[in-house]
């Protein structure tokens, strides 16, 4: 009984110590961070201050003047000023529309994939990963060639629009470019769970739904869809999370028209150093991402129910 407890914590031990050092100590820190004053050159208003002379430490706050040092100001101004709101729709459209585009590319590739003769197999799956053997910067950047006004590809574009009598477009800086540098970026994160979900469908039952007289696409919908929901869900969550929180693609590609809230947040941290708004903005990032993973959850539990 000892050694199965023993076996257990050194199994669960590492993950959970991880999880505690990089992601709940942070998340504690920068919930605290929320309520704080900024500091007079940035960062955060001291809690603490150091003699030089002597190197002791005071500690500035008490019970009697903590509101000199914790404030709701910056929730306030979160949710005074609706430029932030609108901000926050914009990214969740961005998301959104990224994840929807990945899907209806990634589900017909995935099915080719899971289809294919297993020999072939391995080589397609190493196709959809080959673009992770370079540098992410490295592929915006070739995006930014692509996409720039003196690249092939957008002067192929507006000389078709000439000759229909539409003037040129700028491709480069443009919510265009940031949806499709965002699906080129996250697309393989979208067929590698569906390939895992598809390769495991027994063919049987489609065979016996055809033998039934269902068609093609009620096969599909009564049967291969459901089915491949779990990979669905998880591709979903693997494309609309780090979507939503991008900043490096819509910096790069998007311009001032393209940013997003990552890109607000990175300002505030790295830029304008109000800590304590940057806090506050990642706070609201993470709960709106873990209400959107709760709503799925609930869904996709409704969908089982019904589904039984």
């Amino acid at each position: 009984m000892r050694n199965n407890r023993l076996a257990k914590w050194l199994i669960s031990g590492p993950p959970l110590l991880y999880l505690l050092l990089f992601f709940a100590i942070p998340s504690a820190i920068m919930a605290f961070a929320a309520f704080r004053f900024p500091g007079d050159y940035g960062g955060l208003l001291p809690l603490m201050d150091v003699n030089p002379d002597t190197g002791k430490t005071t500690l500035l706050i008490n019970a009697s003047n903590y509101a000199d040092f914790l404030t709701l100001e910056n929730f306030t101004r979160f949710f005074q000023e609706p430029v932030f709101f609108e901000l926050f729709l914009k990214s969740f459209w961005y998301a959104g529309l990224t994840t929807v585009i990945c899907l209806a590319l990634a589900y017909p590739l995935a099915w080719l994939i899971a289809r294919s003769p297993k020999k072939h197999r391995d080589l397609l799956v190493l196709m959809v990963i080959l673009p992770f053997w370079s540098n992410f910067l490295i592929r915006v950047y070739s995006w930014m060639i692509i996409l720039g006004p003196q690249g092939y590809f957008a002067k192929s574009i507006n000389a078709i629009l000439g000759v229909v009598g539409i003037g040129p477009v700028q491709l480069l800086f443009s919510h265009f470019a940031v949806i499709l540098v965002l699906v080129y970026v996250h697309l393989p994160f979208m067929v590698l769970p569906l390939y895992a979900n598809l390769e495991k469908h027994d063919m049987n039952l489609l065979d016996a739904a055809q033998d039934l007289g269902a068609n093609a696409w009620q096969r599909f919908w009564r049967i291969t869809w459901p089915l491949s929901l779990p990979g669905v869900w998880a591709g979903a969550a693997l494309v609309f999370i780090p979507a939503l929180g991008m900043f490096a693609v819509p910096d790069l590609v998007g311009g001032t028209d393209g940013i997003m809230i990552g890109n607000l947040i990175k300002q505030q941290f790295l830029d304008s150093r109000d800590w304590p708004f940057g806090s506050v903005l990642s706070i609201m990032l993470t709960l709106a991402v873990l209400l959107l993973a709760g709503l799925a959850t609930l869904i996709g539990r409704g969908g089982k129910r019904n589904a039984l």
